[in-house]
């Protein structure tokens, strides 16, 4: 995935006062982090970040004009805000890891997959304010959507903060803990099944006659526009469908094949199985 272009601002940033660790600065630790600088959330000096490998740090540091190192320990000792960006087995070694870095004061934002809050509570050995996040991945271009549950320690200027975070690269909701692993099999597994669904249009389209090219432009921006109608008009879907839906029209032909087809009911069935996976994961 291409990384979010980054110019210097001279703007102040919107959060002056805050210093952020993103531990493990990978896929979403990365996109987070450029989007943080895109929108000068927070100015580059406030910021460091970590990877496991010494020459990717270079690099990156370069390419982001931010502090890039191997080091989780001094980043997390320098920070505020510190964000768990590893993967799930590898957290409770990088809790291990920062633990003496670990205040009351400071807060721990982890976007680890079935990774819970009270283990982390747990492995920090102290009362500190734990938030969990799942966001998805076309947060890289702002268009993301983020879910967040709060740990037993966490403060309402946290949870603001968080929310402020992940607001920059989409959209946010609250949601209790355990509806996190539900969370993940619609919204964080969701743009696997619509990526799908707009493969599908395309190859349709081919199939009709249309260019490869000019169906799939047809096929991405029907889903993006379809999508767009449901967020801004806040109607809901199937009423959005009736409107399209003329009597005796072509519509409802196509309808009447996805139905028979089990389009609806195999869509609900691949979140349904998502989100049992991560229940698995989540229990080890």
């Amino acid at each position: 995935m291409a990384d979010i272009a980054v110019e210097a601002s001279e703007v102040p940033a919107q959060l002056p006062h805050a210093r952020v660790a993103v531990l493990g600065a990978g896929k979403m630790g990365g996109i987070l982090l450029q989007a943080f600088l895109k929108q000068n959330l927070f100015a580059p000096a406030q910021i460091h970040a970590t990877v496991a490998h010494p020459e990717r740090a270079v690099a990156l540091s370069a390419q982001w004009g931010v502090d890039v190192t191997t080091d989780n320990l001094a980043a997390a000792k320098d920070a505020d805000l510190i964000l768990l960006g590893v993967k799930p087995f590898q957290v409770p070694d990088l809790i291990a890891d920062i633990k003496p870095a670990l205040t009351k004061e400071k807060t721990l934002l982890s976007f680890a997959a079935s990774v819970k809050t009270r283990a982390i509570e747990d492995a920090a050995g102290l009362e500190i304010g734990v938030i969990r996040a799942m966001p998805n991945t076309p947060s890289a271009l702002g268009a993301g959507a983020a879910a967040l549950c709060r740990g037993r320690f966490v403060t309402p200027a946290q949870m603001e903060l968080a929310a402020r975070i992940f607001e920059t690269v989409g959209r946010t909701v609250i949601v209790d803990e355990k509806h996190m692993d539900a969370v993940t099999g619609l919204s964080a597994s969701g743009p696997a099944y619509i990526y799908i669904i707009i493969e599908a249009l395309a190859e349709a389209g081919v199939k009709v006659g249309l260019p490869r090219d000019t169906a799939t432009q047809l096929a991405a921006q029907t889903t993006f526009g379809a999508a767009k109608m449901v967020l801004d008009t806040g109607y809901h879907p199937a009423l959005l469908k009736d409107a399209v839906t003329t009597p005796a029209g072509c519509t409802i032909d196509g309808i009447l094949e996805l139905e028979e087809g089990g389009l609806r009911v195999t869509l609900i069935k691949a979140v349904m199985r998502a989100t049992e996976r991560a229940k698995q994961l989540a229990a080890g």
